[in-house]
């Protein structure tokens, strides 16, 4: 049994004469009349009762119709949403995030996806940090990924979402919480809050440097796995921290933030792609999100 076969018997049950269904598939008569033969032996059954005058179905006939009906149309779904895929409009696209600068970013992707490309399913894969993204994208496991610059894997590309400064947070009652800057050099002796060590945080790394770089080494006393818990624990006095502009959004009693003195330490955040990957899903998320989250 072959697709023509259900075709022609569609034609020919809908049409109740052999002419006119040929017309219908555009081909001869006897193709035709020869294919409902070819399918009434496959099946063992009479599909139509037909003399020189009129075609009627049989009662086989009747009930295979419906059957036959929702498989081409079934056939018909398939072919367009294969299609759709592979023009962009459906698919599952595989994103690593994590941190509270993403939280301003990323809603905005999201929303502008599900509004212009509903068939497209965004797959969230929090608390990836930055350096952990990137692997996982050159390595084929993410689709894409927040991440910060500089991306150096061979056949990754990135495009910059967002540019922030490292600002120090501390308790509302600190010592230095009076100035309008503070020097790094000044948190030598205090006790830090962090992500941990060896997670792929990009913010840990940039703050270790900036403290290596006025001269100390911070003493990172309490972990935490995202930014909200790390203000937390700085607001209720355990120690303090180095973060980004876009956490100022995270207001809690106790919490003051204060740019550093000197010239400003800048991260760039940025969505990282492997260049070779054929998924027409990313192709269209990424057209959106040059809209959605423009390079500044």
């Amino acid at each position: 049994m072959e697709l023509r076969h259900l075709h022609a018997f569609l034609a020919v049950a809908e049409e109740l004469h052999f002419g006119r269904a040929a017309k219908r598939l555009q081909m001869a008569q006897p193709p035709v009349s020869q294919q409902i033969r070819q399918l009434e032996k496959e099946l063992g059954v009479q599909l139509f009762e037909r003399n020189t005058r009129s075609v009627r179905l049989t009662s086989a006939g009747e009930s295979f119709l419906d059957p036959v009906r929702a498989v081409l149309d079934g056939i018909d779904v398939a072919v367009h949403a294969a299609k759709a895929a592979g023009q962009g409009e459906y698919g599952r696209v595989t994103v690593g995030f994590a941190g509270a600068s993403s939280h301003e970013t990323l809603p905005l992707l999201t929303r502008a996806v599900a509004a212009a490309h509903p068939g497209i399913e965004l797959v969230l894969k929090g608390q990836t940090y930055a350096d952990v993204a990137l692997s996982r994208v050159a390595e084929g496991s993410l689709d894409l990924g927040f991440v910060r610059l500089p991306v150096t894997q061979p056949g990754v590309e990135a495009r910059v979402i967002d540019e922030e400064e490292l600002i120090c947070a501390l308790p509302s009652d600190h010592r230095l919480a009076g100035r309008s800057r503070i020097p790094v050099a000044a948190l030598a002796e205090e006790r830090f809050v962090s992500f941990p060590a060896g997670a792929g945080s990009s913010l840990r790394d940039a703050m270790v440097k900036a403290c290596e770089e006025a001269g100390f080494t911070p003493r990172v006393l309490q972990e935490a796995p995202d930014s909200h818990t790390i203000l937390a624990l700085v607001a209720a006095g355990v120690g303090v921290t180095l973060t980004l502009t876009s956490c100022q959004h995270i207001q809690q009693t106790g919490l003051v933030y204060r740019p550093l003195a000197g010239p400003a330490v800048r991260l760039q955040a940025a969505l990282a792609w492997r260049k070779d990957n054929p998924s027409a899903a990313l192709r269209t998320v990424l057209d959106v999100a040059r809209t959605a989250l423009p390079t500044p």
